[in-house]
């Protein structure tokens, strides 16, 4: 059958935006699990950006709330899954993304673990050292423990050994690869970050078997049928999305994706400034406008890091907001458009700095939310390692 070929503008892609990622004030999410599966998962390199992206999206959510989704109920997961960056993972979708980016990490982890082995001479055979390491964890692990990589090290030879990535160079040194080792079998599904006993904004996790933790195994699928699921629900989130945005986000092949847009039986869109977009079959409907919004959105929030082309919500200033490999820092954001960033100052204080002029509503509206960000952070400044260019220079303005 034939159709003609919708059209989905920048404007179109921005009101999507606003409503799916739960960012307009009356499209806002209900609870931890609607905003996480509103975005499909949540980055959670850096601890707090969890906590703050759904901040920004659960109105009265507090940190004990996330703590509880992430802890007491584990209805999302902390999971290293596509390109090798730890998401916050609804737990249905945890056998999707394993069987998929999770599939396809292990392989490389594993070899690179083997390699790296055999190089600093801890064995002449790297991969049965590999297997003994991840044999080890799982005995130790088997009855529900939990321990923090150190202890891990500490109980098990197996996986006691040091390398040194980089000998002669000053920032090299002997570092531990027991946490490769978990890396690895966490990517597997085998294991996973369990609870932290620091700060929310730390990443301080210990470790537990997989089974215990969310009391059976993953539900095992093959990597197509993982990123037929995972490339669907991205669609629903971030549709429409090109080709290249979607290799790019999950960290996959072309072959994966054409495969996967074929499998949900995607159809093309045409988008401004001529390029192909993809969205699911039932998606075509014209997307109402939405009222004016601001928000402030944390270092590598899902939405800012949803798409390669970001033209349609950030313009030739791109460079101030993201790093050389496209990690994104802190944003603010008004009607579907990235206008400046914020920080905090000394007194942990969210101070909103703005690279153009905004109306007077939008002014008013971005202090309000710096308030209501500074009272839920309780004078805590979060630190990041994603520093954009325009954070840098707004804390030089300080």
């Amino acid at each position: 059958m034939l159709w003609d070929v919708v059209h989905i503008d920048d404007q179109q892609r921005r009101a999507r935006l606003a409503l799916r990622h739960a960012l307009a004030r009356d499209a806002q999410a209900g609870s931890v699990e609607e905003a996480t599966r509103a975005l499909t998962v949540l980055h959670a390199t850096d601890s707090s950006t969890i906590y703050l992206a759904l901040a920004a999206r659960v109105p009265g959510l507090s940190p004990a709330d996330v703590d509880r989704a992430l802890y007491e109920k584990r209805s999302v997961i902390r999971q290293m899954a596509m390109r090798r960056t730890l998401f916050g993972v609804p737990v249905e979708l945890m056998p999707a993304v394993v069987g998929s980016a999770g599939h396809r990490l292990v392989g490389q982890q594993r070899r690179a673990i083997a390699r790296d082995v055999e190089k600093a001479g801890l064995s002449a055979d790297g991969d049965a050292w590999v297997q003994t390491a991840e044999a080890a964890v799982s005995r130790l692990l088997a009855d529900g423990g939990e321990f923090t990589a150190p202890q891990i090290r500490e109980l098990l030879p197996e996986v006691a050994g040091t390398i040194d990535y980089a000998p002669g160079k000053s920032y090299g040194g002997a570092q531990p690869i027991a946490p490769r080792v978990l890396t690895a079998m966490s990517a597997h599904g085998s294991i996973v970050r369990a609870r932290q006993h620091h700060h929310w904004r730390l990443n301080r996790p210990t470790w537990q078997s997989m089974e215990s933790w969310i009391g059976a195994p993953l539900e095992p699928v093959t990597e197509q049928q993982g990123y037929a699921e995972l490339v669907g629900a991205w669609l629903r989130s971030f549709g429409p999305g090109t080709e290249e945005d979607l290799v790019w986000w999950l960290g996959s092949t072309k072959a994966a994706v054409r495969r996967a847009l074929a499998d949900v039986e995607a159809l093309t869109v045409t988008l401004d400034g001529g390029a192909t977009g993809w969205v699911l079959p039932d998606d075509l409907a014209p997307t109402p406008e939405v009222e004016p919004w601001v928000a402030l959105l944390p270092s590598l929030d899902p939405t800012t890091m949803g798409w390669k082309g970001r033209g349609f919500y950030l313009d030739e200033r791109q460079p101030r907001y993201f790093d050389r490999v496209g990690n994104a820092g802190a944003t603010a954001w008004l009607d579907g458009r990235v206008v400046g960033t914020w920080i905090q100052d000394a007194d942990g204080v969210v101070r909103v700095h703005l690279d153009e002029a905004v109306p007077a509503w939008a002014q008013r509206a971005f202090r309000a939310e710096a308030e209501r960000l500074s009272a839920w952070c309780e004078g805590v400044r979060i630190s990041s390692i994603w520093v954009s260019p325009a954070m840098a220079e707004a804390a030089k303005a300080l």
